[in-house]
């Protein structure tokens, strides 16, 4: 039965890990690994192990869902200290990396008064040397800039950093992704491959294309047969594929969460932000089962941990035309290459600057500029989206905020009157420290912090959109409400949060004018 044709199992998850922690942009991605693993995990796991009893019960405590500890029972506590020293030890480079990012922070503070940087050169850490240039901006601002496709290819970026965990989806809230590493399991399969392995491109491909538990051992490279059966349970006779994943005339979007919409026409299919759940069993969501067999385009608004996900792309890495991903600053610690960052993991990528056009067949996908939502950092990779298919022209707003309607405006005038629009009314966000902290080289208060927020547009933003893009119907995303996103968003909502109450207040201001309106949840399909 091992060369019997075989397809995944509907229900198979991977958990991509870095040094065991979930794997995400500012985990991956050289530069802010070494400053995540340095001044966030690092002391993290320290805290963990001075006082694991303070890190589980504020774990299981609901008002601090989201927090920065670590959800490992206690008896487990020295396989985290055997992590802790194992880090310490094979990770010393990319630790003395982050120091000599702050270091070299400091000495241009101290230094950089205007005038001639040449002599600061030598003063650098040596870890710094070739890889990054300073510079002034036209205020006399100097900062470090990376020069980022070489940090790939030095000792700071270690691929064996990298491995997978494969199992079956739980039906339970997993541990929230940027706290808590994952252990070993026993009924888990552990791959200590990196993310670009062509092992997990075939793995994953048999979603859509039989193989057999034999071809996948052999690319897998699994000699144990304690972890081939651990494979075998992952596998099927017979496909999962829902019968209308396909369409064969007009259009259809759906929405699958978050801020994942599917946008299918017979000849093109193009996803954004990929966030799907593989609970087929749910019966309430669209699941990784519901996806066309091709995608032509992926579309990536931002790097945040909830619109870039691995888990779900690399289930699509073999099925994908391209990955459009906006264009970054080249070089800005805050802002790392999304581009860079998916091509070492083996995608396709296509970057894109504002207005940059790719084609699909019947249609276009266009980048438009995406305002506010990353605390005020000099963040420029990130991109909303004009999606036209089927006769219809589709906005795609993602996080980001109406604090200058104008640009809608413009928008409107360059491209023309949008059908449909989708936009993030996540209007209270988390605050500059909870997921930048690790890049500050330099403390700020935490008045500050708390000014500057991940938020996205609030009710008189969305309406300053809507009414400069001229669009019929407006649709507010879930803010990470499914329950299949806990271990990511980690947010909880009731009727009388605020961004609830903006988002009825948009809602109501839509039907006082004419304009169907809709606050989305875990599922919906348009057709025309």
């Amino acid at each position: 039965m091992s060369d019997a044709p075989m397809f995944l199992r509907s229900k198979a998850i991977v958990e991509p890990l870095v040094d065991r922690f979930f794997g995400w942009m500012h985990t991956v991605a050289p530069v802010q690994a070494s400053m995540n693993l340095a001044y966030l995990q690092v002391p993290m796991l320290e805290s963990y192990l001075q006082s694991p009893q303070v890190h589980i019960a504020a774990s299981n405590n609901p008002e601090l869902r989201g927090g920065f500890f670590v959800n490992i029972a206690e008896e487990r506590s020295d396989e985290v200290r055997d992590l802790l020293d194992s880090i310490k030890r094979d990770r010393a480079a990319m630790i003395r990396f982050a120091n000599a990012i702050a270091e070299g922070q400091e000495l241009l503070r101290v230094n950089a008064t205007g005038f001639d940087l040449t002599p600061l050169y030598p003063k650098l850490p040596p870890e710094l040397n070739g890889l990054v240039e300073l510079a002034y901006d036209t205020d006399n601002q100097a900062a470090v800039r990376f020069i980022e496709p070489l940090v790939y290819k030095s000792p700071v970026y270690m691929e064996s950093r990298q491995s997978v965990q494969l199992s079956l989806e739980p039906g339970y809230e997993r541990p929230f992704i940027l706290s808590t590493p994952r252990l070993p399991s026993p009924d888990v399969l552990e791959l200590p491959l990196p993310f670009r392995h062509d092992g997990l491109k075939a793995l994953f491909m048999a979603r859509v294309r039989p193989t057999s538990l034999n071809a996948l051992r052999e690319a897998l490279e699994i000699g144990d047969d304690a972890q081939a059966a651990l494979l075998a349970g992952l596998l099927s006779e017979q496909p999962s594929g829902a019968p209308d994943r396909h369409i064969e005339a007009g259009g259809r979007v759906r929405y699958f969460g978050h801020a994942c919409l599917v946008m299918q026409s017979p000849q093109a299919a193009v996803v954004t932000d990929p966030f799907i759940s593989a609970d087929s069993t749910a019966g309430d969501r669209y699941t990784l089962d519901d996806l066309p067999d091709f995608i032509d385009l992926v579309l990536i608004t931002h790097g945040h941990q909830d619109h870039i996900v691995l888990e779900t792309l690399l289930q699509l890495r073999g099925r994908i035309g391209a990955v459009v991903a906006p264009r970054s600053s080249r070089g800005n610690l805050e802002d790392p290459s999304i581009a860079l960052y998916l091509k070492n993991l083996g995608f396709p990528v296509v970057e894109v600057d504002d207005f940059d056009e790719v084609e699909i067949p019947g249609g276009k996908v266009v980048a438009t500029p995406f305002l506010g939502e990353h605390c005020d950092l000099d963040i420029r990779g990130k991109s909303t989206y004009w999606v036209e298919m089927a006769g219809k022209a589709m906005f795609v707003g993602a996080d980001s905020s109406g604090i200058d309607p104008v640009l809608y405006r413009y928008i409107r005038e360059h491209l023309g009157q949008v059908d449909l629009a989708f936009l993030g009314m996540e209007c209270d966000g988390a605050s500059l420290t909870w997921l930048y902290q690790a890049l500050l080289t330099k403390p700020v208060t935490k008045k500050m912090s708390d000014s500057r927020k991940l938020s996205g547009s609030n009710a008189e933003q969305a309406a300053a959109i809507m009414t400069e893009l001229g669009a019929s119907e407006a649709y507010v995303y879930a803010m990470g409400e499914e329950d299949w996103l806990g271990h990511v968003m980690a947010t909880t909502y009731n009727d009388d949060t605020y961004q609830i109450k903006q988002i009825n207040e948009f809602l109501t201001w839509c039907s006082d004018r004419g304009i169907h309106a809709e606050h989305l949840f875990r599922q919906r399909e348009w057709r025309w």
